[in-house]
């Protein structure tokens, strides 16, 4: 019986917090199962829709969660050799090898579709599996759709935890997010481990502190 297997991330733009990526597995006559749950896009879905078909996801597949830190994302982005693409990559086929699927459908991050389906198949144990990275697989593929909805509820807690212990309003992460961009304007010494430093952001952000601060003198 073929074993499909998708791929999805959530928080791959935000500043503060994880990068979440998650894969879902189930045999090819049973994706219908999906249909009936109503599985689809995460951003397709409320929060409580989303939450629901988490523990239905969960309960009828196998499946693997993956939380990438900050200093993760940050630490391959400094590298010469690495970039988000390829660690993207690095973690699919980290889930690929371990759920060892027939067939696995990667939502790409890539522009250059070819180059990260070489990349990634170099890095997959089984040689013969046939992997499709394509653009909006979490459209097209309800199985991606389902990855994709453990990977943003994933994601979502992550966020609440961290706004748990911390007594200020973090906002969503998001650069474009005025709560998140004054956060991590006061607060880049106290939180930046929970922070992107490689990202655009929080470069000029910092930047800016500091030459206000010599200004000062």
């Amino acid at each position: 019986m073929t074993k499909i297997l998708g791929i999805d991330e959530a928080g791959r733009g935000p500043i503060i917090g994880p990068l979440v990526m998650a894969a879902v597995m189930m045999n090819e006559k049973e994706l219908v199962q999906f249909d009936r749950l109503g599985v689809k896009d995460s951003k397709l879905l409320a929060p409580q829709q989303r939450s629901m078909l988490f523990t239905k996801i969960t309960e009828i597949c196998k499946h693997t969660i993956l939380v990438i830190t900050p200093d993760e994302i940050d630490e391959a982005l400094k590298s010469d050799h690495n970039n988000l693409n390829w660690l993207e990559a690095q973690k699919s086929a980290e889930m690929i090898n371990s759920l060892a699927p027939d067939t696995a459908i990667v939502d790409c991050p890539s522009n250059n579709i070819e180059a990260y389906s070489a990349y990634l198949k170099n890095l997959l144990k089984n040689k013969k599996i046939k992997l499709l990275a394509e653009h909006k697989a979490d459209y097209n593929h309800k199985i991606v759709g389902a990855a994709s909805i453990l990977a943003k509820v994933t994601r979502d807690k992550e966020i609440e935890k961290l706004q748990e212990v911390i007594p200020v309003p973090i906002g969503s992460g998001y650069p474009s997010d005025p709560i998140t961009q004054a956060f991590v304007t006061k607060y880049y010494k106290e939180y930046g481990h929970i922070m992107r430093k490689s990202w655009e952001t929080y470069k000029k952000i910092v930047e800016g502190k500091l030459q206000k601060n010599l200004g000062e003198f």
